[in-house]
């Protein structure tokens, strides 16, 4: 799992990861191992830890405006089942190419997908922070849920914005396919080095 938070993030994070991985750690034996039960699995995870969060931030005039990203990643009978919300992301490396598999839901996202910037334009727009969906933000959320083959070789990068404004997708591609051992630890010192303006988190998954 990948995570940022803000406004009392870091409580709302470590929330939402306890929580979604409670859920399915409690569930998977129960459910059918098929593709449509193990979506649903990850989605109800995602619901229940915005609920822990959502509930807590309601409660709480300290953590009230709390929040966080979440990605979700289950690897199953060579499949990756995958959660998104927020502007984390989630890449898979397969032979000689990174692809980004989740879409940010963020306000920068929304003028891309519609024309109004370019994704170069995008990367420096002043509201390239502003989130559209969060985890804890509402009582109601609609995370993004799909399933991608994960075949022998191919990596998967689970990261925050931390490090993707500050490390180009090539030199995240570079760095994972070259000194794959070292690889987060090498990503977060790039990130660092850059600026280091936000948190940063980094998973690395090899089949």
């Amino acid at each position: 799992m990948a995570w940022d938070g803000y406004e009392g993030g870091e409580v709302a994070s470590r929330l939402a990861i306890d929580a979604a991985r409670r859920h399915i750690e409690t569930h998977f034996e129960q459910i059918e191992h098929d593709k449509e039960s193990i979506q649903e699995l990850i989605r109800e995870a995602i619901e229940y830890a915005n609920t822990v969060v959502y509930d807590i931030a309601k409660d709480s005039e300290e953590l009230k405006s709390m929040g966080t990203t979440l990605e979700v990643c289950l690897i199953y009978n060579n499949r990756a089942y995958i959660g998104h919300i927020g502007d984390s992301r989630i890449y898979r490396i397969r032979r000689q190419f990174i692809r980004k598999l989740t879409t940010d839901h963020s306000y920068v996202e929304t003028l891309v997908r519609d024309g109004t910037i370019t994704k170069e334009e995008a990367k420096h727009h002043p509201k390239k922070n502003m989130l559209m969906k969060a985890l804890g933000c509402s009582e109601i959320i609609e995370p993004d849920i799909m399933v991608k083959n994960f075949e022998v070789g191919d990596i998967i990068v689970m990261t925050s914005d931390g490090l993707t404004n500050m490390v180009e997708e090539s030199k995240i591609y570079d760095v994972v396919t070259n000194n794959f051992d070292n690889s987060d630890k090498i990503l977060v010192d790039m990130a660092n080095d850059a600026g280091g303006f936000d948190n940063i988190t980094v998973v690395i998954i090899k089949n």
